[in-house]
């Protein structure tokens, strides 16, 4: 037996339309009728009045860095535990990126620490909704406001999470998504970045192509990139669309399952769901405690041999020995962040994990704890 983290749930669906676009050989982003399509529905989808497909969600974080002009010099305070494509994004507009420590429950920014470390070069600040969990945006959103800092939204964990009953990416200036394989919405790689802005779409919407000139198509309007969906990709990502509110109940049906399961486990931290939020479970994420008398390296250990699959927690921006090196940052600046990098991890709950899958992996950690 082998049970994966999460596996993408793609039928007939998606081969009609991949088919499609096959026949009409309209299989580049410059042409046919996906793209255009799939931007509109997920826009609608996340609540925006504009949607920008691109073909990863580090170039939607890079085009949204890009896009509100944030440049060398300039500083962004991003949560310092996640996917270092969140961090990157800022790097590669030559701009400082500030690591901020988390909430210890919901893993998420803690903005509590914001405000001290806001300086006359901090232009903006980047949440991430991970694993799933909206972030706590209200106070966010007034110190941006006091400060007049933009914020831009690290959606690729959470499609479909509620903040306040409105979804992520529309609670900012620009929300970015990913559609890599083990995305609630998949399409294959790609990307997605909403907003309300219309200029800012439009920034973005041309830089994405290499900023073609309009009389003169080679005339380029500024330097862009080369950050396209195909239509191939969207041919999917229209399918996929249709389907998203099922994965998000069935996510969150194995969250309500593994909940009751490891409820009565102490040496495990389970994910929360605050009252403010509709988390969408992207992934089943635990983090053990230190006094749990086994490591997590062991624990992942026998869950391998028992055919389950799990992945260990992101590594913290300030733990990466990269910046260390550099002087950009720290070990020890995030000591929150530090311990779920050292004790996190994630389990298997993807939308095609089977009842019976479901069980034998609860049975498995429960057992390394002693319940039966």
């Amino acid at each position: 037996m082998f049970i994966p983290t999460s596996s993408p749930y793609l039928d007939k669906s998606e081969t009609k339309n991949v088919l499609a676009v096959m026949r009409e050989g309209t299989i580049s982003g410059l042409s046919g009728s996906y793209v255009k399509r799939f931007e509109r529905e997920f826009a609608r989808f996340s609540g925006c009045r504009y949607g920008i497909a691109v073909n990863s969600g580090t170039t939607a974080l890079h085009l949204a860095v890009a896009g509100l002009g944030i440049t060398k010099g300039d500083e962004v305070l991003v949560s310092s535990l996640t996917n270092m494509a969140t961090f990157f994004a800022v790097l590669y507009q030559g701009a400082r990126a500030i690591p901020i420590d988390i909430e210890p429950d919901t893993l998420n920014i803690d903005p509590r620490l914001i405000e001290k470390r806001i300086t006359p070069r901090t232009k903006a600040i980047m949440v991430v909704h991970l694993f799933g969990h909206p972030v706590d945006m209200d106070s966010i959103l007034a110190l941006a406001k006091k400060y007049k800092l933009y914020v831009i939204e690290d959606c690729a964990e959470a499609h479909g999470a509620l903040y306040k009953n409105k979804k992520v990416g529309s609670l900012s200036d620009v929300g970015c998504f990913s559609f890599y394989a083990n995305k609630i919405v998949t399409t294959g790689e790609g990307g997605m970045l909403v907003t309300n802005n219309s200029k800012l779409a439009e920034k973005i919407y041309n830089l994405k192509g290499l900023a073609f000139g309009e009389k003169n198509k080679f005339m380029h309007k500024d330097i862009g990139f080369g950050y396209r969906m195909s239509n191939l990709q969207a041919g999917i990502g229209c399918a996929q669309i249709k389907k998203i509110s099922a994965v998000i109940e069935k996510k969150r049906n194995i969250a309500r399952f593994y909940n009751a399961h490891f409820s009565g486990i102490p040496e495990l931290q389970l994910p929360v769901e605050k009252d403010y939020a509709k988390n969408v479970y992207w992934m089943y994420h635990l983090v053990l405690s230190r006094k749990a008398g086994i490591s997590r390296e062991k624990l992942m250990q026998q869950l391998k041999k028992d055919g389950i699959e799990t992945r260990e927690s992101f590594v913290p921006y300030n733990m990466q020995e990269i910046f260390i090196k550099k002087g950009w940052a720290r070990k020890n600046d995030c000591p929150v962040a530090n311990n779920v990098a050292a004790n996190g991890f994630y389990i298997p709950s993807g939308y095609t994990l089977k009842q019976n899958e479901l069980r034998y992996v609860a049975s498995k950690i429960r057992k390394i704890f002693g319940k039966s």
